[in-house]
């Protein structure tokens, strides 16, 4: 056992306008298993969180709601509580950014930034709504990327290329709350001299505090440089209003995050044993860990650590990135009904039916998770079901009726018992290392294995025979404490199931530690049915159900949901637009890994006596030597678009929903290069 150690560990904060969805709940609960696995090896280990209760996305629905903003987020608060406790999260605290502590410690790091010539004031020229009469903010603008050039995105960041900019920078911008072409209009406006801590960056990034992918991205953002960052927005606006600027208010994106101070900070107010300065000062010796989405690594990875040295406090020791949801192979869906809504799935299924799925696909990585539904019901019968809590019920009964529930003196089998405890190490380190889907598919392997003893060892023969009880007691005692290390191991993902497993062997709270000793001449509890199957009409209920909901409540598809959303289809275009595409059969006579790019290959294309050199993104679905000799369509007269990497002269068509799902289109065998795709 390692040395106790002291932890703080933070989820994202959600927004305060909508309800959590299934896509929310894989940061929460991939959270709250490292959080809980933490506490069971004995180390103070804390999960504090918090609404995201400011900007404009939320005084405007408090206007058409005709409410006041506090009451829409005190309604939403008690919403998004009530729906994390019944998925098991267990937060030391959850408070909001609107408060008391939020406001006192934003104003503090910005005075100290301020004090420090961290901060500038400049005229600006801002988006502004004529119809409305009011500055836009940058998730009330949308148009295309200026990067990528990929239409309908925010104003601020693009979900495709990951770019951040400037709303003023988008191509064809329109108001999403008017739908007016936004008119610029001068404001003064305060900023973050981000650039300041350019070199402190650089260092802090370059060390362990984040995975390879994204430290990848940051130092693409690094090498362009680091523009100031616009920290203040124009009244309307619900937020702090900046005591010395009449008018003026804290953008969202510099509260929200201080949020994760404000809620240890109220925390630390209810709790003696805990001091602010000793987590938070600039010497703490303790550690900091933010889980959160792989869309806002920006803002927690250069904007945050920044904020926090300038003011004088600690940096996070982490930041841990995860991907998106998606649900049977694409994007969370409205019409198909796979925009799943939390309180919707409680409605009709258990809370750790779910927990464990997404244990069971998550890794380190950020790659996005797929909830496939049909996967989804058989995996949890056949390892929850059929093989975990089947061990309990194919021994529990022998036990209560032939022995009185008293499991045996001494075990025979102590070397199958001790093999089982012997792996909670490398369990414990997958763990730590987030790899839960490796951690389940080992404890599964060892369900199988305690299974397959009961299987060969036939107890329901046994007890039929006459002079064998002892041997019969053996056997299934040897069945509840491999059954009982199980549960153990499962015990942060499964925090029901391990509670009941705990009454029906009428022992104390597991804790990590317990699998070394086995239980012998022990009393259990009878045995009552710990966890049942999914049966497929309760999935479809659920998916129609989700239909209603969302035709119901338009609301959850604001322009602050984030990236779970439908994609829409674009706007018409002629055919003469469309026979402007010269698509030409290639070979690809030479694919290669583009160094520093984390989705690029770089393609040499054979088009029948001119070579073309084309950037795809299509290394999460292909190895180079995959590729070679094969045949492809592309786009042969697109402009060739200088990249970072080089200059891509075209591009190849693939289909897919992404990831390892993505196709290269390979034409008949009697295609040759350069022959027109009509």
């Amino acid at each position: 056992m390692t040395q106790p150690r002291q932890i703080l560990v933070t989820s994202a904060l959600p927004y305060a306008n909508g309800a959590i969805h299934l896509g929310h709940l894989v940061e929460y609960i991939q959270t709250d298993i490292w959080v809980r696995f933490q506490k069971l090896r004995g180390h103070q280990c804390l999960y504090v969180c918090a609404d995201d209760a400011h900007g404009t996305p939320i005084m405007l629905r408090a206007q058409r709601e005709g409410i006041t903003p506090e009451e829409l987020i005190a309604r939403v608060g008690e919403e998004h509580r009530a729906d994390f406790a019944d998925f098991h999260i267990g937060f030391d605290n959850f408070h909001s950014t609107h408060s008391e502590e939020n406001r006192e410690l934003a104003m503090l790091i910005y005075t100290r930034l301020r004090e420090g010539g961290h901060i500038s004031t400049r005229s600006i020229k801002q988006a502004f709504d004529p119809e409305e009469k009011m500055f836009l903010p940058d998730r009330f603008i949308k148009g295309s990327c200026p990067r990528c050039k990929t239409p309908d995105q925010y104003g601020d960041s693009c979900e495709h290329c990951g770019a951040t900019y400037a709303p003023t920078d988008l191509i064809d911008p329109v108001s999403a709350i008017s739908g007016a072409t936004p008119v610029e209009k001068e404001t003064e406006h305060f900023f973050f001299e981000l650039g300041d801590f350019e070199a402190m960056l650089k260092e802090w990034t370059a060390g362990d505090h984040m995975q390879p992918e994204i430290r990848h991205k940051l130092n693409e953002w690094l090498d362009s440089g680091l523009r100031p960052w616009d920290i203040t927005r124009d009244a309307p606006y619900f937020g702090f209003e900046i005591p010395d600027a009449p008018g003026k208010y804290f953008y969202v994106w510099l509260d929200a995050p201080i949020g994760y101070m404000a809620s240890f900070r109220n925390l630390c107010a209810r709790r003696a044993d805990l001091d602010f300065d000793a987590w938070w000062g600039a010497d703490s010796g303790t550690e900091l860990y933010h889980f959160i989405g792989k869309d806002i690594a920006y803002f927690h990875t250069l904007f945050w650590p920044a904020m926090l040295r300038g003011a004088g406090f600690r940096l996070p020791s982490a930041v841990f990135c995860h991907g998106f949801l998606t649900v049977n192979g694409q994007k969370m869906s409205k019409s198909r009904g796979t925009f799943i809504m939390a309180r919707t799935y409680l409605e009709h299924l258990d809370a750790e039916y779910l927990r464990y799925y997404y244990a069971a696909k998550l890794g380190s990585g950020i790659d996005d998770l797929d909830l496939n539904l049909e996967d989804f019901m058989q995996r949890v019968n056949s390892d929850l079901v059929g093989k975990v809590v089947n061990i309990a019920s194919r021994c529990a009964g022998f036990i209560r009726k032939r022995f009185g529930g008293r499991l045996s003196a001494s075990l025979s089998e102590a070397a199958l018992i001790d093999s089982f405890a012997a792996r909670g190490e490398a369990i414990a380190a997958l763990y730590e290392q987030r790899e839960f889907g490796h951690a389940m598919r080992e404890i599964m392997a060892l369900a199988d294995q305690a299974n397959q003893y009961i299987d060969e060892k036939k107890p329901w023969v046994i007890a039929k025979e006459e002079g064998r009880d002892g041997e019969l007691q053996d056997i299934c005692s040897t069945g509840i404490n491999l059954y009982r290390i199980l549960i153990a191991y499962l015990k942060p993902v499964l925090p029901v199931l391990a509670e009941k497993s705990e009454a029906f062997l009428n022992i104390a709270p597991l804790d990590w530690a317990a699998v070394a000793t086995p239980l012998v001449d022990h009393e259990i509890n009878k045995f009552k049915p710990l966890m049942t199957r999914i049966e497929k009409d309760r999935i479809d209920a659920m998916v129609d159900a989700s239909k209603d909901d969302l035709a119901a409540r338009d609301d959850s598809a604001s322009p602050a949901s984030g990236p779970l959303h439908d994609d829409p289809i674009a706007p018409e275009i002629d055919f003469d637009d469309f026979a402007k595409l010269d698509l030409r059969v290639a070979r690809i006579v030479r694919a290669e890994h583009v160094e520093g790019a984390d989705k690029l290959l770089r393609l040499t294309l054979d088009l029948g006596g001119e070579t073309r050199n084309v950037f795809a993104g299509i290394k999460s679905a292909y190895a180079p030597e995959d590729l070679e000799g094969r045949l492809t369509v592309m786009v042969a007269n697109l402009k060739p678009r200088k990249m970072r990497f080089g200059v891509s002269e075209g591009m190849v068509l693939a289909a897919g929903p992404g990831g390892k799902d993505l196709w290269i289109l390979s034409p008949d065998e009697g295609a040759q290069p350069g022959m027109k795709v009509k």
